[in-house]
């Protein structure tokens, strides 16, 4: 069903939705987080340049790594640390964001398909594709189990306060 058009003054199509106008504090976390993320990989890019016809093994490890942090700060944002309005849109919008690329990615296969190195071209698409994915369910899984961990950790806490708080009603029960 297609939302209702407000008209204005007899003219329907007028009407332009309101924007919602964005936090600058937010804007400035995500720039922030994107200019530290573009400075790591250009650096690491620098570091550890690719042969003109070789396997991009760089971006492929960016992305990767990349696929890893963005799962596992998501989980640690989201389920473990206490909530904040700027470490997600800077380090998951901004710092990630920035630090994988796909269009290098793209750029290093279509290098490859030129120097007519198909099945490298290949090995990077789904190579990248296939670790990416393992390296997100990783990130996840190191995510969870540090929610785990902090829960487990939790209830023993718990468990001597319980434990004081039911001594203590019993020996007033017993007086």
């Amino acid at each position: 069903m297609a939302p209702e058009v407000a008209e204005v003054e007899g003219r329907p199509f007028d009407a332009r939705p309101q924007r919602r106008r964005q936090d600058p504090r937010v804007i400035g976390a995500i720039a922030l987080g994107g200019f530290v993320g573009g400075e790591t990989r250009y650096l690491l890019g620098l570091a550890f340049p690719t042969a003109h016809d070789g396997f991009p093994a760089t971006t492929f490890a960016i992305n990767v790594s990349g696929s890893f942090i963005l799962a596992l700060l998501l989980v640690l944002i989201l389920e473990v640390w206490p909530p904040t309005k700027y470490l997600r849109p800077a380090l998951c919008t901004g710092f990630c964001g920035a630090y994988t690329t796909f269009s290098t990615w793209m750029v290093d296969t279509d290098k490859l398909v030129s120097a007519g190195r198909y099945g490298l071209a290949a090995a990077d698409v789904f190579g990248s594709l296939a670790a990416g994915l393992a390296a997100t369910t990783f990130g996840l899984s190191c995510g969870r189990a540090v929610l785990a961990y902090r829960r487990r950790s939790a209830a023993v806490a718990d468990v001597p306060e319980q434990q004081a708080e039911h001594s203590e009603s019993e020996s007033e029960a017993v007086r």
